[in-house]
């Protein structure tokens, strides 16, 4: 082992321990900026030394100088510009470009080697199994997220797409591939083959999240992002860079775990969640169990009035706040009433929004202290000793519906806003959740309705408070 390999196993030794640390300080708010810092400093310490220490990397600098300052750019302005809103979107395209990103170095490894003078019928199987994982696993998770993107950003009906015989094909397309598979690795190193297992492995992205409804979609980010680690993992195989195969296996394990904890946290399992067809994202009326006349309206005045003479307020965030941009202003109107005295928290459901953590980086961004962020097995006890529970534009998180039997939601662990003395929801409409069912919180006779856009209707509670 000559000098350099050694430089080089140290340099990846080093990388990886910053990527372990990374996902340690990632774990609390708190410190989540200093694991982002490092983590991007181990990956650019590998992509430095790579560069100035691969063979003929040097000769076509020029690639990739163009691509770095390319993908500096795109990820410039999307951290600046797009909105909190719009999170869960960017992060879906970033999920697919490193699926995609792993799939394209499967295909050109393949393409290079199969395709070399003198090759033989046969790669090594253990680097033909790592290619083809990474281009099945990568081509999924491209266009999986690409269609994740297209259902939030709302280019895709939210609602579960299926056709007769969907699952069928999708069948039929998981048994081509297992097929193609199996015979390019220990029959013959067909190029024509490889790249149509490429193509069928790209419609397989597409047939497996079409069917998913839009309320799912933050578990489905969650496994996508586990599948783009699994498939750099791959791809670190293939290249054997043993820093891109423990990163990609750091980055697939925790998105596993996380999409685990997604569907504890609704009482489901990733089977059902992938082929329930759960979630249709409609603007039926939210009617009560006797109708829509039962909803009760407040003004922000009386709603004011209400939380400032009480003891305790638990603020419920949910998209509707994303929506409007509200943080800044429900800050302002928390500092308020604790100045009052009002004790305020804040209860924080594990899929409120529209990714994992949507919420919590929401008001961290509006500076609201984190030890007032609440988790929902935290706080769900404390709503029976609540004066007022406070919902802003969240819908599903909070559905009584999930402790009945035979509701699309149930099973779903919720917040127990319906046990606080009073409740008061902020809502820009009278249609249903992302889920697309009814919520008969609303007509409960402790419940009021102040209708309107949440940013202003915090605005006016803050005025109201200011002046009881």
């Amino acid at each position: 082992m000559d000098t350099l390999q050694i430089l080089t196993y140290l340099v990846w030794l080093v990388a990886s321990v910053t990527f372990i640390l990374a996902l340690k300080f990632l774990a609390s708010p708190r410190t989540a900026r200093v694991g982002n810092q490092l983590g991007a400093a181990g990956m650019a310490l590998v992509v430095a030394w790579t560069f100035f220490t691969t063979d003929g990397m040097l000769a076509n600098w020029w690639i990739v100088v163009v691509g770095a300052l390319v993908g500096s750019v795109v990820g410039v302005l999307g951290a600046r510009r797009v909105p909190m809103t719009a999170m869960p979107q960017m992060v879906a395209i970033f999920n697919g470009a490193g699926g995609g990103a792993a799939a394209v170095v499967a295909v050109a490894e393949f393409l290079r080697d199969a395709g070399a003078e003198g090759h033989a019928d046969l790669l090594p199987l253990p680097f033909i199994i790592a290619t083809l994982l990474g281009a099945i696993i990568g081509s999924v998770s491209l266009t999986g997220s690409i269609v994740a993107f297209g259902k939030l950003q709302g280019f895709i009906a939210p609602r579960p797409v299926k056709y007769p015989g969907s699952q069928a094909v999708t069948a039929v397309l998981a048994l081509a591939l297992l097929a193609i598979g199996i015979y390019v690795a220990v029959v013959v190193n067909s190029i024509p083959l490889f790249l149509l297992f490429v193509i069928l492995s790209l419609a397989l992205g597409v047939q497996l999240v079409m069917p998913i409804g839009g309320a799912d979609m933050p578990v489905v980010i969650s496994l996508l992002n586990s599948y783009t680690g699994i498939a750099v993992a791959a791809t670190g195989f293939v290249l054997n860079n043993y820093a891109l195969l423990i990163a990609g296996t750091l980055v697939g394990a925790s998105g596993a775990i996380l999409t685990q904890l997604m569907c504890r946290a609704m009482n489901r399992s990733l089977f059902n969640v992938l082929f329930a067809g759960f979630g249709t994202g409609g603007d039926a009326v939210a009617a009560g169990a006797e109708g829509e006349e039962q909803l009760r309206e407040i003004n922000a005045d009386d709603a004011a009035v209400l939380m400032a003479y009480g003891k305790r307020v638990i603020i419920v965030p949910g998209y509707g706040m994303a929506v409007a941009q509200a943080q800044g202003p429900v800050r302002e109107l928390m500092d308020l009433l604790l100045a009052k005295g009002v004790d305020v928290q804040f209860a924080i459901h594990p899929v409120a929004g529209r990714m994992p953590g949507h919420m919590n980086v929401l008001l961290a961004e509006a500076n609201v202290p984190y030890d007032r962020l609440k988790e929902m097995d935290e706080i769900n006890d404390d709503f029976a000793d609540t004066d007022v529970a406070l919902v802003i534009g969240a819908n599903d998180v909070i559905n009584p519906l999930a402790r009945e039997e035979g509701s699309p939601i149930s099973g779903m662990p919720i917040l127990n806003v319906d046990q606080a003395q009073n409740v008061i929801v902020l809502k820009r409409g009278r249609g249903t959740g992302f889920a697309g069912i009814p919520n008969p919180l609303f007509s409960n006779e402790k419940t009021t309705m102040l209708f309107g856009d949440a940013k202003p209707s915090v605005e006016a509670l803050v005025s109201g408070v200011k002046q009881a």
